[in-house]
């Protein structure tokens, strides 16, 4: 394709073959922006976020590339995405072998399918053709690895290595992917990394071992600040400091009060408490599921389950309480969900 661009936004799936393929551009591109999806209507709400990021780009030597990788698009899909990337001067990029993308493929010349290899496989491909990545082959193990698991080529040698590679992302749920987006996929390069190394310095017939074997302290290793601790512990400061530093753009309000808003990522009590105890200035912590669910949690500042019944018919404790949203859309952005969150706390004013 024409190499006639100098910025990325790369949007993957969420599993390993997904991670895999933006694990690898990394390794190529320092212009890049990350986005994940699962398929439906996060798919469009990515890409259109990827538009609003495009939108914002000033520069007139900016000159985007939109890559999807392990996603496939309709033909309606595929053809909006055309559109809106010829008003802003985008060239587009689709590398996937999932074949209900075929009639996408024949149509759309950007559209590039492989059914017979995963698609970091298919990028890899696509980085060592175009612009000469990993010429000795260091990256080949770790590709071999994943494409085996994936497309299931269950008598390869890398086989066995390739599912504990996928029980490895799969459970690397510590850090939530909508509301740390950047921070999860940090994590999981991390762990991909680690898991490269183990192939590249262990026998073949020992690493599926030794990196399960490991596993919990590379994870450990990862969210290890000053001090060992035990792993929920690690994770709850990592994500109280995530909070910490982003408070005033997750803030929200309710009756004067201030509150902070995060989605599904669990351990409530853990994190809730550690944040209201580093952040005096807050009054509340809001954690909302997927499905209109909501803990809330306060340090004797706010009476939540007073707050539960009002916002939610809900109750609880003075300091710990839930409920469910009337009438809940979900978001995949974080930055819509804490404004629809914002506008359904105003309505219960």
């Amino acid at each position: 394709m024409d190499k006639d661009f100098n910025y990325i936004f790369h949007l993957s799936h969420i599993d390993l073959d997904g991670y895999g393929c933006q694990y690898l551009t990394s390794q190529v591109f320092d212009n890049i922006n990350f986005y994940n999806a699962n398929y439906g209507a996060e798919v469009t709400q990515r890409l259109e976020e990827i538009i609003d990021d495009i939108k914002n780009q000033k520069s007139e030597e900016f000159k985007p590339l939109i890559l999807i990788t392990d996603l496939n698009l309709t033909t309606k899909e595929a053809g909006k995405l055309e559109k809106e990337a010829i008003k802003l001067g985008a060239k587009l990029l689709l590398l996937d072998h999932h074949a209900t993308g075929k009639n996408a493929d024949e149509k759309f010349a950007w559209y590039n399918l492989d059914t017979t290899k995963c698609a970091t496989l298919i990028t890899y491909n696509w980085l060592q053709n175009s612009f000469d990545f990993d010429k000795e082959g260091n990256f080949s193990k770790i590709v071999e690895a994943i494409n085996a698991i994936d497309i299931w080529v269950d008598d390869s040698k890398y086989f066995d290595y390739g599912r504990v590679l996928l029980g490895m992302i799969s459970g690397a749920r510590e850090v939530n992917r909508v509301v740390f987006a950047a921070e999860d996929r940090e994590y999981k390069f991390k762990l991909i990394d680690s898991a490269k190394k183990i192939l590249d310095n262990y026998p073949l017939e020992d690493a599926p071992i030794e990196l399960d074997d490991r596993l919990h302290f590379i994870k450990k290793e990862f969210f290890k600040g000053i001090k060992n601790d035990t792993k929920d512990n690690l994770v709850a400061t990592f994500v109280t400091n995530i909070l910490t530093k982003n408070k005033d753009k997750m803030k929200i309000t309710y009756n004067g009060k201030v509150g902070i808003l995060t989605y599904s990522t669990g351990n409530t009590s853990l994190i809730g408490n550690n944040f209201l105890l580093e952040n005096e200035d807050f009054d509340f912590y809001m954690d909302v599921n997927s499905r209109g669910g909501f803990s809330l949690r306060s340090n004797n500042k706010v009476d939540v389950s007073k707050m539960a019944e009002l916002i939610g018919n809900g109750g609880g404790h003075p300091n710990a309480s839930g409920g469910k949203i009337e009438n809940y859309k979900d978001y995949f952005v974080y930055s819509k969900l804490r404004d629809s969150i914002q506008e359904y706390l105003d309505s219960k004013e």
